[in-house]
């Protein structure tokens, strides 16, 4: 039996995960509960499924070997509105959550998910809900608290980030190469990856959506 939408098609989904054993247990999942699954292993060939024709689900990890599931987020929701998009991550703590979230993720399941859950939480995802992992909406709860206290003083700079660190930060989030951004602030090329090391270990991240998250969080550059 396929699984259909409200058209009567079948249900079309772009599986991304660079996990050769993930991802066929997850493609299995999902074709027995009758979807029809496309998969992609990389950042690369997730661009180009998605220009080969649009799914009504992305199912994403996060951590792939050429780039940040959430860039591909961002683009999805950008071309795709009504592609709906759920991270499928190992990845648990709370700013990749966010950043996920924020760009345009509807659903959040961690993969200790099992494999039937997941392709319940499919469908729920189709039928308009937001599937989110326990543990995963304690975070969310905890931020949207948070960030409802009335703001205080200045904005935040906890990093001690020097301003030259927040012009390449700028850099990065408005997507410029490092020779872009060496050019841009009368830089060396080779001191930029330096600098980035410099604001990746103080802002405590290791990609560049989640330095461009946390500075935005801050209010240190504005998007």
């Amino acid at each position: 039996m396929t699984d259909q939408g409200e058209t009567g098609e079948a249900i079309t989904i772009l599986l991304v995960e660079d996990d050769a054993p993930t991802c066929w247990r997850l493609q299995d999942a999902l074709v027995k509960a009758g979807y029809e699954v496309r998969t992609a292993g990389t950042l690369g060939e997730a661009r180009s499924a998605l220009a080969a024709g649009a799914p009504r689900v992305l199912l994403t990890d996060l951590r792939l070997p050429d780039g940040h599931g959430v860039e591909l987020i961002r683009e999805t929701r950008r071309r795709l509105p009504d592609t709906e998009i759920m991270v499928i991550s190992a990845l648990g703590d709370e700013e990749s959550v966010i950043s996920a979230i924020t760009v345009g993720a509807t659903g959040y399941l961690l993969k200790d998910a099992f494999p039937t859950d997941i392709a319940t939480t499919v469908r729920d995802l189709v039928a308009g809900h937001s599937p989110i992992s326990a543990s995963i909406a304690r975070f969310i709860v905890r931020r949207t608290q948070s960030s409802s206290e009335p703001p205080s003083g200045p904005a935040l700079n906890t990093a001690k980030l020097t301003p030259r660190e927040i012009d390449i930060l700028w850099g990065i989030a408005k997507g410029f190469s490092y020779a872009e951004i060496a050019s841009h602030l009368g830089l060396s090329r080779q001191t930029v990856p330096g600098h980035i090391k410099n604001i990746y270990r103080k802002l405590e991240v290791h990609t560049r959506s989640e330095a461009v998250f946390e500075a935005v969080q801050q209010g240190l550059i504005k998007l």
